[in-house]
């Protein structure tokens, strides 16, 4: 008996030799990734430990990781089986921000001048109840079941859908949300933060202080090839520019995201290995080298913090938003932004409206129509910034819908020609969820 015991642990023990030898250089990113969404789920979104650990963190690799909470200290750590320790902090105003070995505890960060919307006028234009309005080309009983469809039922644990907020003609005419969330849990949007960033560089062409045909945008480029890369190519993603988007294994997203200080310096620093504005490639690189190009705007970088705020997200009310930043203090536009679903669906009443909200022009028409209009290469999937319907990647819904899209099934679907703005949010994509049959089946509800 004792021999075979033995022999079961000498086992276990190559196993586990085996798995932190075939992860080992994974596992800064690992440990990092479940320290930093750890951090972010129990202090920004107020979720517990267990039910991060549970839900959010629990899919191979990050399910590995071992998580630590202290609650006085405000911070996550986590570490894969003692290796490779990481840390993140929490800084009201910033979010969570994933720290390194060279950390000064005594660092000090600025933070965002936040002026919230009080407003009383019912939701979306405010935050108080929204007006009971009954639509008679509404069958809100087909509504109803449509909307019930994209949640799991009984032991099911397979759609994963925590929230789905819809929208139509500036109205709430369904919403719903999985036991333990409600209409005011944030919920971390991922890649929809790009459509955010998007957005803010929309606000500054609007203002005269950018043209997204210019090019020498960065000192970096002045004296090669990058040099003629326009605002236009990355706020398309088809810069040129090398960059490998794999979640899957240590690749340039994963570096950035979970070792590099500074993010928006991580595709600054590509060299160029194909024609601009020919070579589309899905870049959160390009994001946050946009998010560097803002920044670049103004004179202070308090200027840059309070103008995602002042001139965006506060002013159409979206009061419960955060976009977290690095450790350098530039805002994450590629990944990093939390808000409530009903917040998230404010935006895309924004861009519904041709960015107007509730009378005060946001932002020009002309950028609404240049964000859902295809770039090339992309066979009509995205625009500036904006995922797009123009090539028919949801048959059964009208090809002029375009939505912000994120990691895990976080949808902020717009569709004009039907007057709608549908949010989902969850922790799993297609074909676990098929968006193209939740869609059409509320798209069917109203005649």
């Amino acid at each position: 008996m004792k021999k075979i015991i033995k022999y079961s642990l000498s086992i276990v023990v190559l196993v586990l030799i085996y798995v932190v030898y075939i992860n080992y250089p994974r596992l800064n990113i690992i440990s990092g990734y479940s320290a930093k969404n750890m951090s972010s789920s129990v202090f920004l979104a107020k979720r517990s430990l267990e039910i991060t650990d549970a839900q959010d963190n629990n899919f191979s690799p990050i399910d590995i990781a071992k998580d630590e909470v202290d609650y006085e200290d405000k911070s996550a750590s986590a570490s894969v089986y003692g290796f490779m320790k990481r840390k993140a902090i929490y800084k009201e105003g910033l979010g969570s921000i994933l720290v390194d070995t060279d950390f000064d505890e005594t660092q000090q960060f600025l933070i965002p001048n936040r002026i919230k919307n009080s407003s009383n006028l019912p939701y979306p234009y405010g935050n108080s109840e929204p007006i009971d309005t009954i639509f008679n080309t509404i069958n809100y009983k087909e509504l109803d079941v449509a909307v019930s469809n994209a949640f799991d039922v009984s032991e099911e644990y397979v759609k994963k859908t925590r929230a789905v907020v819809v929208l139509y003609k500036g109205q709430l005419i369904a919403e719903k949300y999985v036991e333990g969330f409600d209409k005011n849990s944030k919920i971390l949007g991922w890649s929809m933060t790009k459509s955010i960033t998007s957005a803010v560089l929309g606000i500054l062409e609007k203002q005269g202080k950018i043209n997204v045909q210019q090019i020498n945008l960065f000192p970096e480029w002045e004296n090669d090839g990058r040099s003629k890369i326009t605002l236009n190519d990355l706020l398309h993603m088809n810069s040129g520019l090398e960059w490998d988007e794999n979640y899957n294994t240590m690749s340039d997203v994963t570096k950035m995201l979970f070792l590099d200080k500074d993010m928006t310096s991580s595709q600054l620093k590509k060299p160029l290995i194909a024609a601009p504005n020919n070579s589309w490639n899905y870049s959160s690189g390009t994001t946050n080298l946009l998010s560097g190009f803002i920044r670049n705007q103004f004179k202070t970088h308090q200027e840059y913090l309070d103008f995602w705020y002042r001139e965006l997200i506060d002013k159409i009310g979206m009061s419960s938003m955060v976009i977290e930043t690095d450790l350098n203090g530039n805002y994450v536009g590629s990944s990093y932004g939390w808000a409530t679903p009903r917040d998230w669906a404010k935006f895309g009443l924004l861009y519904l409206h041709k960015g107007n909200w509730n009378g005060e022009q946001i932002l020009n028409e002309a950028w609404v129509d240049y964000s859902a209009t295809p770039t090339n290469g992309s066979n009509g999937q995205y625009g500036a910034h904006f995922w797009l319907n123009a090539g028919g990647v949801y048959p059964n819904v009208p090809k002029d819908l375009f939505s912000c899209n994120g990691y895990q099934g976080q949808r902020v679907f717009i569709i004009p020609s039907k007057e709608l703005v549908i949010v989902r949010m969850g922790l799993t994509e297609n074909s676990d969820f098929n968006f193209d049959v939740f869609l059409s089946a509320v798209l069917l509800s109203i005649k």
